[in-house]
């Protein structure tokens, strides 16, 4: 999974906390956490983490975590929760092991809004979430009737300049907001492990998920042709979405004047669901359209 590519910073994020602040509580919020039995699996691993940690400190104190799962409203939480009696089992098995308490909650609200008072988280995670946008921008949306991204759902090659640069203010003022509400919500000294989707490719026109997207786009227009669903629905149809370089995050990031980056690394995955050759990175691309699909089954009412 998508996740797995970032244990070894999450590892070094709650280490640092847990050297750096050596607080008896750790505050810890998962962003974006979405709903089904991989949800807890972040969950699982902050606990084995900070155990490990706790347990390389003689006489260490029972160390007690604080974790908030955050969605939208609309999220799953009642299987998230369903999912934490085999979490709790999975945890009770462990011996020889200073022991460790936590606290679970939900957090249905948007991340582009504040979540919880001033100071008052040491870690943020968010796995697969922040390439999603706010809205989508709202030109686009003010000019259907102008048709700006005509038979596309995001950035494509027949995607004019425009199109692209409102597109990327759009990302730019959510991760901006974004950032601004974190840093206001962290203690001093609190880090984030941030995993979304990008594009290794300056040229906005050559990620893989234009390519992924494009295809979608074309496999929409068979509904069209069908009849099950009116052109003009598609001609409208943008994705709140954007996937940025790794230069445009630092920049944002450093114009922010708020955080430092320890670490940024761009790791690919496999968006084929039909090759097995990667293993989780087709789950990951086969999760990926069911999301696509939920949104356009709201959107178009499928």
């Amino acid at each position: 999974m998508i996740f797995r590519g970032s244990i070894p910073m999450l590892e070094n994020g709650i280490r640092k906390v847990f050297e750096t602040l050596g607080v008896k509580t750790m505050t810890i919020v998962d962003l974006g956490c979405s709903s089904g039995p991989n949800t807890l699996l972040f969950v699982s691993k902050l606990i084995d983490i900070t155990t490990e940690q706790c347990n390389k400190v003689v006489e260490c104190d029972p160390m007690e975590l604080l974790i908030f799962l955050n969605d939208l409203p609309g999220n799953d939480f009642n299987q998230v929760f369903r999912s934490l009696e085999n979490l709790e089992k999975g945890t009770s098995d462990q011996k020889g092991n200073t022991p460790l308490f936590y606290h679970i909650s939900g957090l249905p609200k948007s991340y582009y809004n504040r979540l919880l008072p001033r100071e008052s988280v040491h870690l943020f995670h968010s796995s697969s979430s922040l390439h999603w946008r706010s809205q989508v921008p709202e030109v686009l949306e003010a000019s259907r009737d102008a048709l700006l991204n005509k038979d596309n759902i995001y950035i494509s090659e027949a995607s004019t300049s425009f199109v692209v640069k409102c597109f990327r203010e759009q990302f730019n003022k959510d991760f901006s907001t974004f950032l601004k509400l974190r840093h206001e919500e962290l203690v001093y000294g609190g880090k984030m492990v941030l995993t979304f989707c990008g594009r290794k490719d300056e040229n906005v026109y050559n990620g893989d998920l234009n390519k992924l997207f494009g295809l979608l786009a074309m496999s929409l227009q068979s509904l069209i042709t069908k009849g099950l669903v009116e052109s003009e629905k598609l001609d409208s149809f943008n994705l709140p979405f954007y996937g940025p370089s790794i230069s445009e995050v630092k920049y944002i990031v450093m114009q922010s004047h708020m955080f430092e980056l320890d670490h940024i690394k761009l790791f690919e995955i496999n968006w084929d669901p039909y090759d097995d050759t990667e293993g989780d990175d087709v789950h990951d691309s086969v999760c990926s359209a069911s999301m696509f699909l939920s949104l356009l089954e709201q959107r178009w009412n499928l």
